[in-house]
């Protein structure tokens, strides 16, 4: 018996500051201003889509001391944003990324809590760890902590939440005009936590909302944050969007659950995907890469290029050969607080990698660095796109994708107008949204009981 077709989930990633943003393309916009944001969100509930995702940057990278080229467009604050974009919304949902490792729990789950009233039962968290001492010095406690500490105190982080969102029952607010009584239980929210990380106790301030809690997402790919996702989390974000990395990604999350009591639909894997549209395939192909080449101009590709040779390069030709020099192994990096830190911890070994392949296919130190740094996920006409997209979440390889656009804030308008329509056609997206929370949208089992409030 051939099992039922499934229903993709797809969420859009407002671009802010990364490696796919070409801010430099006459159509991009503002990455700060509101309008820009709300265009965004309108164009993701026109189009049907589960959620928009605003990633958190608590602080902007460096290069020589420097602010890199990519984050000059700032980082606003998730939760201003997301607020913000729930008056102009009325079903999309809205995640945001919000450290565990510097912030406490009180206050992310009164903050998560109120959006959750304000948006009507839409909120989502990305539940994030800090990995970073540059990061730390942003704030009092400073520093960090090593991996298996980080994991450790962002599971204690999030059950402290819980306890804070579960403190008000669905039913403890009456407000009984005629009776004059408010409360069902003097008690209400009255909590108290203790374990190594927190000893908080008092009254949580904010009534039970909607989704009783947030929808969890995770975004770590290591096998402690493999098993934070398959513990606690609803959903969780991939970098795998290559077909069969997707498929042994997928497998290998969804059967972790079983030891958690959970079954395979109570977590979404979601990776993140980019696109480049065209009227035909090779049109789109020839548009992909251009976007590759604004994507890393000479500039950039020098920058990229020293995030592994750890040495000052900006002498450097980048439509010449690769340095001769080789790179500067080490923990100090020229770049701080960039992934790239960790991404070539032995960068000896990735510059053999990347002569040998510059001296195989003759190319300069920019073509090179856009060959190694990425390509777009799903280059095509939309009926190819709409295509591969339906294979990977058949075949799972993936529950669905957030999907990153180049262009800020209109990057998303052709593929909701024109990859969406044929995704609906073949009756594996929704025409309609039939539930009123995010929850609703995922498919996901509430876990609690989370009615509106008065």
């Amino acid at each position: 018996m051939s099992r039922p077709v499934k229903q993709i989930h797809l969420a859009a990633h407002f671009p802010g500051v990364n490696n796919t943003t070409v801010w430099s393309d006459p159509r991009s916009g503002s990455h700060i201003d509101f309008a820009s944001f709300a265009h965004f969100a309108r164009t993701a509930e026109r189009a049907k889509f589960d959620f928009l995702f605003l990633a958190e940057g608590l602080r902007l990278r460096e290069q020589r001391g420097r602010i890199h080229d990519l984050d000059v467009v700032g980082r606003p604050d998730t939760f201003t944003v997301l607020a913000a974009l729930a008056a102009v919304t009325e079903r999309l949902g809205l995640a945001g990324t919000i450290n565990s490792t510097f912030n406490e729990p009180f206050e992310v789950a009164r903050q998560f809590a109120s959006l959750d009233h304000l948006s009507d039962g839409r909120a989502a968290w990305n539940v994030v760890t800090s990995w970073d001492a540059f990061t730390g010095e942003n704030f009092r406690r400073g520093g960090f902590l090593p991996e298996d500490q980080r994991y450790e105190r962002a599971e204690q982080f999030l059950r402290t939440t819980w306890e804070l969102f579960d403190s008000w029952r669905a039913d403890d607010i009456i407000a009984d005009k005629e009776s004059g009584v408010f409360l069902a239980d003097p008690a209400a929210g009255s909590f108290e936590h203790k374990d190594a990380h927190f000893d908080i106790r008092g009254r949580f301030t904010v009534p039970r909302s909607p989704q009783g809690r947030p929808v969890i997402f995770q975004a770590g790919d290591s096998d402690a944050g493999r098993e934070f996702a398959a513990s606690s989390a609803d959903a969780i974000f991939s970098r795998h969007s290559e077909f069969d990395a997707g498929r042994a990604f997928h497998a290998d999350v969804k059967r972790r659950l079983g030891r958690y009591g959970r079954a395979p639909e109570d977590l979404l894997v979601l990776p993140a995907a980019s696109f480049v549209l065209g009227d035909t395939d090779a049109d789109a192909q020839e548009r992909a890469a251009q976007v590759r080449r604004q994507q890393v101009s000479g500039a950039t590709a020098i920058l990229l290029l020293e995030q592994v040779w750890n040495r000052d390069l900006q002498e450097h030709d980048p439509e010449g050969p690769l340095p001769e020099v080789d790179p500067l192994p080490g923990e100090h990096t020229i770049a701080r607080g960039r992934a790239s830190v960790r991404m070539y911890e032995d960068r000896l070994a990735t510059a053999r990698r990347w002569r040998e392949l510059a001296e195989r296919q003759r190319l300069t130190t920019r073509e090179l660095i856009i060959e190694v740094t990425g390509r777009q996920t799903f280059v095509g006409s939309p009926g190819a796109v709409a295509e591969a997209i339906n294979r990977f979440v058949q075949a799972d390889a993936a529950d669905g994708f957030i999907l990153v656009p180049h262009i800020t804030p209109s990057g998303l308008d052709e593929f909701a107008d024109t990859v969406v329509p044929l995704l609906q056609e073949r009756g594996v997206f929704r025409a309609e949204y039939e539930g009123a929370t995010l929850r609703d949208h995922l498919g996901l089992r509430t876990g609690v009981d989370a009615v509106r409030q008065f």
